[in-house]
C-alpha cells in the first residue's frame, strides 16, 4: 500500500456510514493524498472508492502519478462527481468549508441535494478532521523539510555578503529568491520579509527601496518550498555600529525563544510554550511590543495547525512540526525576532535549523 492509500484510508475513519463520502479541492489537500500538484482537480472519497477529477490539461500527468485514486478525465466536474456519488450509493457529502464559497455551496445544494437526496454537510468539521491528519508528519515529510531548510540556510549564508549599508530590502529579496530556487526549490514559502531599520519594528513588513544604513538591525524571515514542503525561519543581524538597547532587546528575545524551546515536547500544551517565551518578555517590560503568537504549524502550508498561541490548548504530540518566533517590535525605532522550526518528539524536540542565533554584526 502507498504513502498516500494508507493516508486514504486513516481519513476514511471519519466516514461513519457506508452512505458517506468526502470531497477534497484544496491543492495541498489532494496532492497530500494523492501525491499529484497543482491539479485543479477534485478528490471524493467514498468508504470503498476514491476518484480524482481533472480536466485535459492534468489527465496524462495524473495517470502517471496517482496510484491511490481513480483518475477521471471530466469535462462537467460537478455533474460527474453528483454520478459518482449516486452510483457509490452516497447520501451525505462532507465539503471543505474554507474552500467552499456560497455560489459553490448553492450549486451543490441545487445538483446534489435538490436533484438527488445527497445531504450536504459543510460546518468545518471535515476541515478539521483534515488539518489532525496532516498535523503528524511522516518521515518523508519530515525530510523534505528539512531540505527546504537547507536551502534556505545555505541562500542566506550566501546572500549575507551583499549586505551591507547601501544596498535595498527589495535587492536582497530577489536575491534570496534566486538564491533558493538555484538550490533546489520549487518556490518561496511566502513573500520574503527582508526589512531594515525602523522597518523592522513591522512584523510582516514589506520589502522596498529602503537603504540598509550603519547602526540598523536587518530582519529576514524566509522560508523555501521542497516537493511541497515548506520551511520558516527568522534571523535579525546588527549592520555596524549598534547600540546598548539593540543589544539588550536581542538578548531577551533570544532569551525567550531558547525558554520556549526548552518547554517544547510531547504532552505539553501548546499554550505553555507561547506562555514560556512571552513571560520573559513581559518581565523585561517589553510585554506590548511582543502582539503574536509564539508560533505556528508547518507543513505543505506555511501555517497550518497546530498553532502555538495563549488561546491554544493543543496538546503537542510527535510528529508535529511548530515554529517557536517571539519577537520585540518597538515602533519607529526597530525590531528583533528570532525563528526556529522545530520537530515535537517524545521527551523533546528536534531543531530543523543549525545558522546560529547568536547576534552577528556585520
Amino acid at each position: 500500500m502507498s504513502i498516500y492509500s494508507e493516508r486514504i484510508r486513516k481519513m476514511r475513519y471519519y466516514i461513519f456510514a457506508p452512505n458517506e463520502a468526502m470531497l477534497f479541492t484544496k491543492d495541498e489537500n489532494i496532492y497530500y493524498f494523492t501525491g499529484m500538484r497543482h491539479s485543479e482537480g477534485s478528490l471524493l472519497i467514498t468508504e470503498k472508492k476514491a476518484y480524482l477529477f481533472v480536466d485535459f490539461r492534468y489527465a496524462e500527468a495524473a495517470e502517471k502519478t496517482v496510484s491511490s485514486a481513480q483518475v477521471i478525465n471530466s469535462v462537467e466536474r460537478d455533474k460527474d462527481i453528483c454520478k459518482a456519488c449516486v452510483e457509490n450509493g452516497v447520501t451525505l457529502l462532507s465539503l471543505e468549508a474554507k474552500e467552499t464559497n456560497i455560489l459553490q455551496y448553492n450549486r451543490f445544494t441545487e445538483l446534489f441535494t435538490k436533484r438527488h437526496s445527497i445531504k450536504l454537510e459543510c460546518d468545518g468539521g471535515f476541515d478539521m478532521a483534515i488539518a489532525n491528519n496532516r498535523m503528524i508528519k511522516t518521515p518523508d515529510e519530515i525530510e523534505k523539510m528539512q531540505t527546504a531548510q537547507n536551502i534556505t540556510e545555505k541562500a542566506l549564508t550566501e546572500v549575507l555578503n551583499d549586505l551591507k549599508p547601501g544596498v535595498t530590502e527589495r535587492s536582497i529579496a530577489v536575491r534570496l529568491e534566486y538564491l533558493m530556487k538555484l538550490y533546489g526549490a520549487d518556490d518561496v514559502s511566502f513573500d520574503l520579509i527582508t526589512i531594515t531599520g525602523e522597518n523592522t519594528s513591522l512584523p510582516h513588513g514589506v520589502p522596498g527601496d529602503r537603504v540598509v544604513k550603519d547602526g540598523d538591525f536587518f530582519t529576514f524571515d524566509i522560508g523555501a518550498v521542497y516537493e511541497g514542503y515548506h520551511s520558516d525561519m527568522t534571523r535579525t543581524f546588527g549592520i555596524g555600529h549598534i547600540n546598548e538597547k539593540q543589544r539588550q532587546v536581542y538578548d531577551i528575545v533570544l532569551k525567550a525563544q531558547k525558554a520556549a524551546l526548552d518547554t517544547i515536547k510531547d504532552s505539553v500544551f501548546a499554550n505553555q510554550v507561547d506562555a514560556a517565551a512571552r513571560d520573559i518578555i513581559k518581565d523585561a517590560g517589553y510585554g506590548d511590543y511582543f502582539g503574536h503568537a509564539v508560533g505556528h504549524g508547518v507543513g505543505l502550508e506555511i501555517h497550518e495547525a497546530p498553532t502555538v498561541s495563549p488561546r491554544s490548548t493543543k496538546l503537542l504530540s510527535p510528529g508535529m512540526v511548530i515554529t517557536d518566533e517571539p519577537g520585540i517590535y518597538i515602533p519607529g525605532e526597530f525590531g528583533v525576532r528570532i525563528e526556529d522550526m522545530v520537530l515535537v518528539e517524545h521527551g523533546g524536540y528536534k531543531n530543523f535549523a543549525s545558522f546560529t542565533k547568536d547576534l552577528i554584526v556585520i
